[in-house]
């Protein structure tokens, strides 16, 4: 994907985490870039690191009302880089494995749900393991006809991590993500679209382009009327109805304090266009 967004002013040509996981701030949307394309946007733990920081800020900062998940090169990301880890121990702890993956994979597709802003996801290539968990994490997937998505684990022996077998049941179903995770086979972004795993396939060239018109009309949506929502959606399959419908008053309860809310009333009332300022 060419990049044409405005560089963050603190980047460094070096191969820290802020060089390779880019960032800027345009128009109320805070783009989050996987820069490293010649390994394929695999992620280290910093630049796994600096993922989680930045998708935390942008719950925070007030001028940031959308966020925009994607990279450069042919790869939106490989999975995790697993070429400068350290060598394995000479006896393995007990509960090691699972708390690296509870500090690690689990944290980043955490931040991606949890995040306060709506999140979208511009898969420009190849989307593999956590990369694609990553990407299915996001509340809206806009998708290159290049990109393609791999469930990768079992073709090494491993069973998934980075919450795909909580993600895939809840967007798919479990007998579609049981083959998906069964076989691992490369699922290609018109297929994905197909079993309801992305929004929307465009163009290679017309990616970007598209992800910011999405998400520049999120960004100029009621913020925390998007919030309330995506926490209503994203725990909707965790509860039973009771449980459901007490927090959908709740975030009615909650949402009718804030600007916005008051703003879409009275542009109702007045017969006009709403402008909402995210407050």
């Amino acid at each position: 994907m060419t990049d044409s967004r405005p560089r963050d002013p603190e980047e460094s040509p070096d191969d820290s985490a802020e060089s390779v996981v880019r960032h800027a701030t345009d128009n109320g949307v805070s783009w989050i870039t996987l820069d490293r394309p010649r390994a394929m946007n695999a992620l280290t733990w910093d630049q796994r690191e600096r993922l989680i920081g930045l998708l935390d800020a942008a719950s925070a900062d007030p001028d940031v009302r959308a966020v925009v998940l994607t990279a450069t090169g042919r790869a939106f990301c490989a999975g995790a880089d697993l070429s400068g880890g350290a060598a394995a121990p000479a006896e393995r702890v007990a509960g090691d494995v699972a708390r690296t993956i509870r500090r690690g994979a689990q944290r980043l597709v955490a931040a991606v749900l949890d995040c306060e802003k709506p999140v979208l996801a511009a898969v420009n290539g190849t989307a593999a393991g956590i990369g694609a968990h990553l990407a299915l994490a996001c509340d809206l997937v806009l998708a290159s006809d290049r990109a393609r998505f791999i469930e990768v684990f079992v073709r090494r022996g491993l069973v998934p991590d980075g919450g795909g077998a909580y993600l895939l049941p809840r967007l798919i179903g479990p007998q579609r993500a049981k083959e998906l995770l069964f076989f691992g086979d490369d699922l290609p972004a018109a297929e994905a679209e197909r079993l309801g795993l992305v929004n929307r396939v465009v163009p290679a060239a017309e990616l970007e382009a598209i992800a910011r018109a999405w998400a520049e009309r999120l960004a100029a949506s009621p913020t925390r009327a998007l919030a309330l929502t995506k926490h209503l959606v994203n725990t909707s399959l965790d509860g039973d109805r009771a449980s459901a419908f007490a927090a959908e008053a709740a975030a009615q309860e909650i949402n009718m304090t804030t600007d916005d809310a008051q703003e879409g009333v009275r542009s109702f009332v007045e017969r006009r266009p709403p402008h909402f300022r995210g407050r």
